[in-house]
């Protein structure tokens, strides 16, 4: 591609040398820069881009995007293009290189602290089943088509992202969902994707060790809506307090779900069990083989997504009574010996707190079909190394509130001590409550305890990773999946 036609994307404060000439790549990793490349340097939270400019140029970089004037040279065969913004500037770049796939697509984006995961995974099926190509960009895993591809982040970078919607539209799908996390919108990730749609799930503490404060945290998503243009549609959670916030300015045709109030999208429980649920929703009754009131948030908003996009209310209604639980969210798993495992990817305050309520309300209402003997919830739950220390004692304390026992153990350490993190988690709780409490720092260690704790009608719960099959201690990735060590000690 020609730079010139490139660089009408950016709008360049300044641009120093030859523009009428082809580009061969685009990188803002330096590792991958090659001759008649474009190199796009990041100012990044540990390493910044513009150190690797010298040498990209020796490798043969034909032009380089910047946002620091002192690295701009006057150079015979190297264009310098200064932007106030390389991260914005990366993704209009990167759209316009794979030829803007985004406005090929009907592109729906989820955002929110939980539930993103499984409302862009139920819409992608939920369109699927209806006979439409669709593409999913997730936590857990990519799609394109039925084509699965492995997710490093929950939103890719703004290349990586570019490249798979491109892939979407070859592959002749009509329907993109993804996820957009906080990160990918304060990084410009999404920036030149053309959204015809965009959910709220729910905004509780997450990732305040990178916004360092909640508003931040929510201006942050509510960037997602802010840029949505007349013809789209937003879907958005008014029993949350943020809901109504994220739309406020919003162009787009706004539409609202709720399980307490007034909406446009209504749902209530008529009956539930860990099978799944009866509802009420909108006035039809439907089974879905999904639990918990905060699945009937998630539901909500599929159902108000889907009507939103023009699908027919009863077809929706039919396939979302069809659809299983994402992998790790809610999943069950059944002993021979009478008790449940629950393993679930809750790692905030406000999951881990919505996960237990459902298991509380299930397990209470259940007490007359247990013989001679009220049943139990185990919870296990760690939390992960270098990220928001603030939420662990909250944690535990949610945990030990709705248990009869609760195990505290080691989740992804990363680059910390595990038993820092849990004195960490420790801290939340009572000297009284901790002498109820196992602290146990092998995971395995942990679940096999829980198994060999639980008797019949006991619920265990595994909090915090879900479907992650991995440990990360000092760096290294090991592995290991909670499924796997619950079914060992069935």
């Amino acid at each position: 591609m020609i730079l010139s036609e490139l660089l009408k994307v950016i709008e360049p404060i300044e641009v120093i040398g030859e523009t009428n000439k082809e580009i061969k790549g685009l990188h803002f990793d330096s590792r991958k820069i090659g001759e008649g490349d474009l190199f796009v340097a990041q100012v990044g939270t540990a390493v910044d881009g513009h150190t690797f400019i010298d040498g990209c140029v020796e490798k043969g970089a034909a032009a380089v995007v910047l946002s620091d004037r002192a690295f701009m040279h006057d150079a015979k065969d190297v264009t310098y293009i200064l932007v106030e913004n390389t991260d914005k500037a990366l993704g209009l770049l990167a759209s316009k290189w794979f030829g803007e796939p985004s406005k090929a697509l009907t592109l729906v984006g989820v955002t929110g602290t939980n539930g993103k995961t499984t409302i862009a995974t139920l819409l992608y099926k939920l369109v699927r089943a209806l006979g439409h190509k669709a593409g999913l960009l997730s936590t857990v895993v990519n799609y394109i088509e039925d084509e699965a591809v492995a997710a490093t982040h929950t939103t890719p970078d703004a290349i990586e992202l570019n490249g798979l919607l491109r892939r979407m539209v070859d592959a002749g799908c009509e329907y993109a969902f993804m996820e957009v996390s906080s990160h990918a919108i304060a990084q410009e990730r999404i920036a030149g994707l053309d959204f015809d749609g965009a959910l709220f799930t729910n905004l509780t503490r997450d990732h305040i060790d990178y916004h360092k404060t909640f508003d931040n945290y929510r201006d942050t998503k509510k960037r997602l809506f802010d840029g949505l243009k007349k013809s789209a549609f937003a879907v958005t959670n008014k029993d949350d307090k943020n809901g109504l916030v994220m739309t406020q300015n919003c162009k787009a045709e706004v539409k609202t779900y709720s399980t307490r109030s007034l909406a446009d999208y209504k749902a209530q429980i008529l009956e539930e069990g860990f099978e799944g649920m009866m509802l009420n929703i909108n006035g039809k009754e439907v089974f879905v083989p999904l639990v918990g009131r905060f699945n009937v948030s998630n539901l909500l908003c599929i159902y108000g997504a889907a009507l939103c996009l023009g699908f027919e209310e009863l077809e929706v209604l039919r396939v979302l009574s069809t659809l299983k639980p994402v992998n790790g969210r809610f999943e069950t798993i059944r002993s021979p010996k009478g008790w449940t495992a629950i393993i679930d990817y809750a790692h905030t305050p406000d999951a881990v707190d919505n996960v237990i309520s459902t298991i509380r309300e299930i397990i209470d209402g259940q007490k007359s079909k247990v013989e001679s003997r009220k049943p139990r919830l185990i919870t296990v739950i760690g939390c992960g190394g270098n990220r928001d220390k603030g939420k662990r004692p909250m944690m535990a304390q949610i945990a030990k509130r709705g248990s009869e026992q609760l195990i505290l153990t080691s989740d992804n350490p990363r680059d910390e001590e595990p038993a820092a993190i849990l004195n960490d988690m420790k801290a939340g709780l009572t000297e009284e409550e901790l002498r109820s409490t196992l602290v146990i720092e092998d995971r395995e260690a942990a679940i096999q305890t829980a198994c060999t704790l639980a008797q019949k009608g006991d619920v265990i719960l595994v909090a915090g990773k879900g479907h992650e099959d991995y440990q990360i201690i000092k760096g290294v990735k090991h592995h290991f999946d909670d499924h796997e060590i619950v079914r060992r000690y069935l």
